[in-house]
C-alpha cells in the first residue's frame, strides 16, 4: 500500500507537493463523487484507488461509489466500449433499452452528494439522466479511444454526454465535435505502489521459480487484461517470429474485470494458441497481486503492448517507469508516452513488433538508453501527483465559467 502525499516528495520534489497542497485548500467546502463500473480490474479502478484516498488527506471531500448490473448489461457496455474504439459490434433496440433500464434502476438505488459528479466511462454515462434533480456540477470522463467511433453507438451515447458541464479525454486525438467544454488530462500511475514500488532481487526470484519462469534466457513480456483488443494472440505470432532467432520466452499476464465478460473467451483463445509450447507461460493473475506483477515486469528483458486499440496504456507507464525497453503499438495513449526510439520503439505489425524486439535483445545498450529516457519521460509527465494537480484544477475550472473549450 502507497503512503502519503508528503512521500512522493523526494520523487517528484517540495515544490510540487506544496502546489498540491495550495489547490487543494482553494477546494475547501467543495465535495467529489466519483462514479465508475468496477472497483477491481482495469486502470480506472487503480487510479481511483489512490486519486480518492490522496484527495482526502489533502482535505478534498471525495468518494467513490460503483454502480450495477447484471450480466447482459455488462455484456451491452462491453461491446459499447469496443465499438467506441472502432471495432464492429451489432446492437438491437433491445440493448439500448437494457442499457437504460439499468442505469435507471441505478438511479433509484444510487445515492448521489457531492458538488461535482465525476462520471466515468460510457457504462454509467445516463446517470446524467438525474441531473436535473441534482443541480451539481455533471464531468464525464472518457478513458478510451474515442478517434474513430462506431456512429450509431456514439449518437446514442452522445445525446447523454451532452447534458454534462464537461467532458474529459485521454488525448488530444480522442475528443469529440461536442457543445460542451472539453479538456485534456492523461492518466498516471503510482510510483510507490506495490505495482510500481522497487522489490528485492530475492522477491522476483521467488515469483519467477513460483511461476516456474527461468532466467537463463530472455523474457518478453506483456501485461494485460484479456482483451481481444490489447491482441495477445498478435503477441504469441509475434513471439514466434523472435524464437527462430533468439533464444528466449513469452510472458502473457493479467486478470479478469467484473465489468468484461468477454474476457474468459480470450483467455481460453490464448491458452489454445500457446498450447504445445514450452516457451510461453500464459498466466491468470488473480487481483491483490500487484507486487507479483511488478516482479515479473523487473525481471523482463522487453515489454510488450501489442493494442489494436489502446484509451492509454498504464502497463507501457508501468514498464517504462522500471526503466525496461518496451515495443507497443503506435496507437492511442501510447504515442504520448513513447516517442519512437528515443523512450521506447512504436510498431504496427506483426513482423514490424519482432524485428523491433530482435534489436533490442540483440543490442543491450539500445535497450537499456530507451529504458534510462522512458522513466524520466514518466517522471516528468505521468506520475500520479501531477494526475491530482490536474484534477484539482479540473474542479476549480467547474466554478469558472468559460466559452473556451480546453484542450
Amino acid at each position: 500500500m502507497s503512503g502519503g502525499i508528503a512521500d512522493y516528495e523526494r520523487i517528484v520534489g517540495k515544490n510540487t507537493i506544496e502546489e498540491l497542497r495550495i489547490l487543494a485548500s482553494k477546494l475547501k467546502g467543495r465535495s467529489i463523487q466519483n462514479i465508475n463500473s468496477t472497483s477491481v480490474g482495469g486502470g480506472v479502478a487503480e487510479i481511483l484507488n489512490r486519486l480518492v484516498p490522496l484527495l482526502n488527506e489533502l482535505g478534498v471531500n471525495a468518494r467513490w461509489d460503483v454502480i450495477k448490473g447484471g450480466e447482459r448489461f455488462f455484456d451491452i457496455t462491453k461491446k459499447m466500449h469496443n465499438a467506441l474504439q472502432g471495432k464492429q459490434e451489432e446492437f438491437t433496440q433491445n440493448d439500448f433499452e437494457e442499457y437504460i433500464k439499468t442505469t435507471e434502476d441505478n438511479l433509484k438505488n444510487l445515492k448521489l452528494g457531492g458538488d461535482i459528479i465525476f462520471v466515468h466511462d460510457p457504462q454509467p454515462c445516463a446517470l446524467i439522466k438525474f441531473k436535473n434533480s441534482f443541480p451539481a456540477k455533471w464531468i464525464w470522463r472518457c478513458h478510451i479511444d474515442l478517434s474513430s467511433p462506431d456512429s450509431k453507438v456514439w449518437d446514442f451515447l452522445k445525446r447523454y454526454v451532452l447534458f454534462y458541464d464537461a467532458a474529459v479525454f485521454s488525448a488530444p486525438g480522442f475528443a469529440q465535435k461536442l457543445s460542451i467544454r472539453q479538456f485534456l488530462i492523461s492518466p498516471s500511475i503510482d510510483p510507490l505502489s506495490d505495482k510500481n514500488k522497487e522489490l528485492e532481487p530475492e522477491f522476483i526470484k521467488s515469483v519467477l521459480k513460483k511461476y516456474g519462469i527461468e532466467r537463463d534466457r530472455p523474457i518478453i513480456t506483456q501485461i494485460s487484461r484479456f482483451d481481444y483488443l490489447k491482441d495477445p494472440l498478435g503477441v504469441i505470432e509475434v513471439f514466434k517470429l523472435v524464437r527462430k532467432y533468439n533464444k528466449c520466452q513469452l510472458i502473457l499476464a493479467g486478470g479478469h474485470a467484473r465489468d468484461d465478460p468477454e474476457s474468459e473467451k480470450v483467455l481460453e483463445d490464448v491458452r489454445e494458441r500457446a498450447e504445445g509450447n514450452p516457451d510461453i507461460k500464459v498466466l491468470l493473475i488473480p487481483q491483490g497481486s500487484d507486487l507479483e506483477i511488478n516482479a515479473l515486469q523487473r525481471a523482463s528483458s522487453v515489454i510488450v503492448q501489442k493494442s489494436i486499440r489502446e484509451g492509454f496504456g498504464l502497463t507501457v507507464t508501468e514498464a517504462l517507469w522500471k526503466a525496461k525497453p518496451v515495443v507497443a503499438s503506435a496507437v492511442g495513449g501510447i504515442t504520448l508516452q513513447i516517442k519512437h526510439k528515443y523512450s521506447g520503439l512504436l510498431c504496427h505489425t506483426v513482423e514490424g513488433a519482432a524485428h523491433m524486439i530482435r534489436q533490442l535483445l540483440n543490442n543491450a545498450n539500445f535497450a537499456r538508453r530507451l529504458g534510462e529516457n522512458g522513466k524520466e519521460h514518466i517522471r516528468n509527465n505521468f506520475l500520479l501527483t501531477r494526475h491530482l494537480r490536474d484534477h484539482m484544477l479540473l474542479f476549480l475550472a467547474m466554478y469558472h465559467d468559460s466559452d473556451i473549450v480546453n484542450l
